[in-house]
């Protein structure tokens, strides 16, 4: 039975690495161990599960279909373990779903505290500034901006953070500064992720402006947008966090302030259809203890 396990856990490193050296260092197992652990589950099994190339391993239909099932199962027995261990050190592996600012500005200053308080707790960063699906990229816990969609998955409202306009300088030199929301129409914008990249709203004194802002650039990474800002490409709009030392340093500089662009909710979500991991409910409460300097709580 054990031995099974580890195969299953395996084979599931395997899936999520897309490779067998990988899983196997990860594991402490040598590369062809891996691969006839592998193979035997698959005879035993009677079907493919893995696709291998010499670029990259990948899951078929059936091994995509049999990590859905698997992994869960895992994922239950590694949470009764715990609970019977009292609550005890936190193991495993904690996939977490996070953009690339977030992970950068937010979490890199913070995380090797709670690896030091979970020594036996491996934590793996799926950086994306687009939503994941949880369920089928078997993230644990996502870190999401925003209105969230009417899901049957939970969350945890870990505090907000205030959206804001910045430029560099440089831009402001040869662009002239806006001082009304109206004048944005007259510059150039960076576009970042998201439906609503090319209509910015300002509210003041309980009065509402929607403007259609363009520019010649459009990202899908938000940590990009404030590189383009600072290379003084235009205006961007970001999270206060996602600029703050550039504000402090005066390599940006912060436009409209008298006008709120509102603030933005952060959430921990867990994907549905099971209960979140141990692991996943503490890096929550650790993100929201740490990022004071970022949030509106």
């Amino acid at each position: 039975m054990h031995d099974r396990l580890f195969t299953l856990r395996l084979f599931v490193r395997v899936a999520r690495k897309g490779s067998f050296s990988a899983a196997g260092r990860e594991l402490k197992i040598p590369q062809p161990t891996v691969s006839r652990l592998i193979a035997t589950l698959e005879q035993d099994i009677g079907a493919a599960l893995l696709t291998r190339t010499t670029r990259a391993v990948t899951l078929t239909e059936a091994g995509a279909d049999f990590l859905a099932r698997v992994e869960p199962v895992l994922d239950a027995l590694d949470d009764a373990e715990h609970a019977a261990r009292g609550g005890g050190r936190l193991r495993g592996v904690l996939r977490v779903g996070v953009s690339s600012s977030m992970a950068i500005r937010g979490l890199m200053p913070h995380l090797q505290a709670f690896l030091d308080q979970h020594p036996d707790l491996r934590v793996e960063l799926l950086l994306d500034d687009l939503r994941q699906n949880l369920v089928a990229e078997g993230v644990d816990v996502g870190l999401r901006f925003g209105p969230l969609p009417d899901s049957s998955a939970t969350a945890q409202r870990l505090g907000a953070a205030e959206r804001v306009l910045a430029a560099s300088p440089d831009y402001l030199r040869r662009a002239g500064t806006p001082h009304t929301p109206a004048e944005l129409a007259q510059h150039s914008v960076i576009a970042g992720p998201g439906r609503l990249a090319h209509a910015w709203s300002f509210t003041r004194d309980g009065k509402t402006l929607a403007v259609r802002v363009d520019g010649q650039l459009s990202v899908s990474v938000n940590e990009v947008s404030t590189a383009a800002a600072l290379a003084g490409i235009g205006i961007a709009s970001m999270t206060l966090g996602a600029c703050l030392k550039e504000l402090q340093k005066g390599s940006l500089v912060r436009l409209l302030a008298d006008w709120s662009m509102g603030d933005i909710e952060l959430h921990a979500v867990f994907p549905a259809g099971r209960a979140a991991k141990p692991a996943a409910r503490a890096f929550a409460d650790h993100v929201a203890k740490n990022l004071g300097h970022m949030l509106i709580q």
